[in-house]
């Protein structure tokens, strides 16, 4: 089992530690941001994890907070910040593939700042040399308020650092933003007609545009329907452009 270094205490309500400089790039450019400028002054939502590229990490961890990150700023938070000990390039990269616009992505490549969290663990069984342990935690004006750590266990657990822990943490009737999916195909009047109005509305949405060879059977599957557009909330179909614009007339008032 890996252990964490144990270089600086793991309770809340202590300050983030000594200054520590994060070298990052931006725009195919470096910059550079020090933990004061970060932290001082402001509501920080902080989230660290072992490794960009890797499955959980990928897949649920950074996805979720970069949704949830307007609503934590709904909510006081200035900033949603992933750190994790990978070097500039990497995390740049992993910047560009995934669903991250809402996330500032912080490399700590020399696992400074994670040390003196007390978060630096020995992952040499997997080659990956030292990482980050999987947390989350609140930082108000430089000092930890909140911290969830991930439970001492093996592989990579994770129970308590994901966004909704956190966001519920600060406030537990904060709501949440709605996932909406719309099910379209191209050239669909009708479609473009639901995007609009989604889009005037300032709603957020995935679009699935079903290719004609799986179009029929995909609808008559998902949304009981023989037409596009259709728009799911929450798991929960709405329907067509028709619904779409009562939905957000309900939504409104």
């Amino acid at each position: 089992m890996c252990k964490r270094a144990r270089h600086a205490p793991t309770d809340p309500r202590r300050p983030v530690g000594p200054p520590v400089q994060f070298r990052y790039r931006s725009g195919n450019e470096w910059k550079e941001i020090g933990s004061d400028a970060l932290f001082k002054g402001r509501t920080v939502a902080v989230f660290s994890l072992p490794g960009a590229f890797t499955p959980t990490c990928s897949s649920t961890h950074l996805p979720r907070f970069n949704e949830l990150a307007p609503t934590f700023k709904e909510n006081g938070v200035d900033e949603v910040v992933c750190i994790a000990v990978n070097d500039p390039f990497v995390m740049e990269e992993w910047a560009k593939s995934r669903e991250c616009d809402n996330v500032f992505m912080l490399p700590d490549g020399n696992g400074a700042f994670t040390e003196q969290m007390g978060m630096l663990v020995d992952k040499s069984d997997l080659n990956f040399g030292k990482r980050s342990w999987r947390y989350s935690m609140l930082v108000r004006d430089g000092v930890v308020e909140k911290m969830f750590v991930e439970p001492e266990e093996p592989g990579d657990p994770f129970k308590v650092s994901d966004a909704d822990t956190l966001l519920h943490y600060l406030n537990k009737n904060a709501h949440e933003p709605d996932q909406v999916a719309l099910l379209t195909r191209e050239g669909c009047p009708f479609c473009a007609k639901a995007k609009k109005l989604l889009d005037d509305a300032g709603v957020t949405y995935a679009e699935v545009p079903l290719p004609h060879s799986i179009r029929t059977r995909a609808l008559g599957a998902i949304a009981k329907a023989q037409t596009v557009p259709q728009m799911f909330v929450n798991g929960e179909l709405v329907g067509d452009s028709d619904a779409v614009e009562a939905w957000l007339k309900q939504r409104r008032s």
